[in-house]
């Protein structure tokens, strides 16, 4: 789906002006950007910080979105069970309505028998109910144009006490949808501390990355994290396993987004206009392969920061920028949909979110419109 551009996410290549007149070319920069080159599995193994920080805010990350679904789960229960309350208020005053009328209406038929001994007859023929009452003469004619009346007694009577054991069925359920929907009230307020508890906790931590990526950049040593095994913690391997098995052989780079600068931006933020899609999303968000390939580049500074290269079977490239911590490095495999890297605020960046290309070599100056690239793909941003 596709959001407002929110203007103060700027990424990409960027025109700096300093002193004087001087414009700093993005293409040398990017070019002159270290790279970094494949080694052994062990080689650049990163800092103890740099994972933890790295599984904390994925951890924390996975405990607000699950505390957000609870607490949505919650939330439509007691709007549903509202809804059924005002269902069946609605529904009691109408039958009390009506047990008042088959009342009146029953008590009128027994008045009218006790004034006339049991045997009471209108001028229409009928049943007694409508009209002057006519006496008559003949017991058996009596009789038998009483039976009508005595059935329509009987049959108020039982009206009557269907519609008093339907009404207190449904005071019963009102009860019990009063006390259901107090509890979800209080479950909805303590699920709510509690995405405000470990929401301010994530933002501490996005804090750390943000910082642990910076040193990274400073030191020229940006090393992928390593989150196998017990390194991260369970619901983060089985949140990267998830992520890993897209129904599609393309997919989004960012699950959940809002699209800012878009490709071929131009004006004073770029130098020759913006060469990707900018993806607005908190720091510390998995960044995900578009598809099936191999890292071919790792970039730590220069205008992109912290950045990935993938090579694609078809020959197009994808390149992902602005990273906190990348996963993955140069001669990696990496699958659709595959975690290789979290969103950051590196380089050239006034605030977190992901700088996503598609190009048609591995260097900048080859990108193409990635939205429609995608598109074309059956990938819809």
């Amino acid at each position: 789906m596709r959001h407002t551009v929110r203007a103060n996410h700027r990424t990409g290549p960027r025109r700096f002006g300093r002193t004087g007149g001087v414009v700093l070319c993005t293409l040398c920069a990017v070019a002159a950007a270290p790279l970094a080159a494949p080694g052994p599995p062990d080689a650049g193994r990163p800092p103890d910080r740099s994972t933890r920080v790295t599984s904390e805010v994925l951890r924390l990350a996975e405990e607000a979105a699950q505390a957000r679904q609870r607490y949505e789960r919650v939330r439509r229960a007691a709007k549903g069970q509202r809804a059924r309350a005002e269902e069946l208020g609605r529904t009691l005053r109408v039958r009390g309505a009506v047990r008042s009328a088959l009342r009146d209406d029953a008590g009128a038929a027994a008045r009218a028998q006790y004034r006339t001994g049991g045997f009471t007859v209108g001028l229409d023929g009928g049943d007694g109910a409508g009209g002057a009452e006519e006496e008559l003469d003949d017991p058996v004619e009596l009789v038998a144009r009483q039976v009508p009346a005595v059935r329509r007694r009987a049959r108020l009577g039982r009206m009557l006490v269907e519609e008093e054991r339907t009404s207190r069925r449904l005071e019963a359920e009102a009860r019990s949808l009063a006390v259901s929907r107090s509890g979800l009230d209080r479950d909805g307020a303590r699920l709510g501390e509690a995405i405000r508890t470990v929401e301010a906790r994530l933002a501490d931590s996005r804090d750390d990355l943000n910082a642990v990526a910076q040193a990274a950049l400073d030191s020229g040593r940006c090393a992928p994290v390593d989150l196998a095994g017990d390194r991260a913690g369970p619901a983060v391997e089985r949140a990267a396993a998830r992520s890993a098995r897209p129904a599609r052989e393309w997919t989004r780079p960012v699950v959940s987004y809002e699209l800012s600068a878009g490709f071929g931006g131009v004006g004073a933020n770029w130098a020759g206009g913006h060469t990707g899609q900018d993806f607005a999303v908190p720091a510390g968000t998995p960044v995900r392969a578009v598809g099936a390939g191999t890292v071919v580049a790792a970039g730590c500074g220069g205008p992109f920061g912290i950045s990935l290269v993938v090579e694609h079977e078809n020959g197009w490239y994808s390149q992902y920028a602005h990273l906190a911590v990348p996963l993955a490095e140069p001669g990696r495999r990496v699958r659709a949909g595959q975690w290789i890297g979290l969103s950051g605020t590196t380089g050239n960046s006034t605030g977190p979110h992901l700088h996503f290309e598609i190009r048609s070599t591995p260097e900048f100056g080859s990108a193409v419109d990635p939205v429609e690239w995608l598109g074309e793909r059956g990938v819809r941003l």
